[in-house]
């Protein structure tokens, strides 16, 4: 059995082949929901439950599945898992379930949730496939929360607003004014705003990649030129 490099799995989910920068998967809920930083936290946690669920299941079961039914069968226990975490957010947080809506039910169409199922878990062991869910989801879950901060202090000039709504009512008092006597952006909390954010986002991520490749892979290649120019007969 090949050795399983949990280290790369990690990078891959929050930077290599990050679900949202990379992949471009799950557009459409991150786009929709991320108004604000606890909307945003909601459906990136639940997302990630789902995620983790599914592909430790889809590992489990891998070796029991034919070929031609292995879609339907990973689309089944997806959904399923979806069931459970919108009725557990129906019971423990209603008034955030409310507002993100068809989006809880909706996550199990989430192209990132099924392409993991497909393209990792149904191909490693329970652990790899654990650990691939967490990273991918949590990299999920950083872009929206990157985004829902920047759209609501843009928006509202806040942070934390409802905070309530997921951590109970001694968090009421958490928000943060960031902006005093603002009269909010409304764009920012439209979905163009969200596409502006997200397209900023990923312009702000390649800037960081270029650098880091700038920085680590050209000494690499210069070194790896002097050695081949001194291992070159004189002329």
């Amino acid at each position: 059995m090949p050795q399983v490099n949990y280290k790369q799995i990690t990078a891959d989910g929050f930077w290599k082949n990050n679900p949202v920068f990379i992949q471009l998967l799950g557009l459409c809920p991150l786009l929709a929901v991320s108004s604000t930083f606890i909307n945003a936290l909601g459906l990136g946690i639940a997302t990630t439950l789902v995620m983790i669920g599914s592909n430790v299941t889809v590992s489990m079961i891998r070796n029991n599945v034919k070929q031609e039914l292995r879609i339907p069968i990973f689309v089944l226990v997806i959904a399923s898992f979806v069931t459970i975490v919108e009725l557990t957010m129906n019971a423990m947080l209603h008034e955030l379930y409310l507002i993100l809506g068809i989006f809880i039910p909706l996550i199990v169409t989430n192209c990132v949730i099924i392409a993991r199922a497909e393209s990792f878990a149904s191909k490693n062991g329970v652990k790899a496939s654990f650990v691939d869910g967490l990273t991918m989801g949590l990299g999920f879950t950083v872009v929206l929360l990157l985004l829902g901060s920047m759209r609501e202090i843009i928006g509202q000039g806040t942070l934390f607003s409802q905070a309530h709504l997921m951590f109970g009512e001694g968090f009421r008092d958490m928000q943060i004014i960031v902006i005093e006597d603002y009269s909010g952006y409304l764009l920012a909390m439209l979905p163009p705003g969200a596409f502006i954010g997200l397209g900023l986002l990923l312009a702000l991520r390649n800037v960081i990649e270029s650098k880091r490749q700038t920085i680590f892979v050209t000494p690499v290649a210069s070194a790896a030129s002097i050695a081949d120019d001194s291992s070159s007969p004189a002329k």
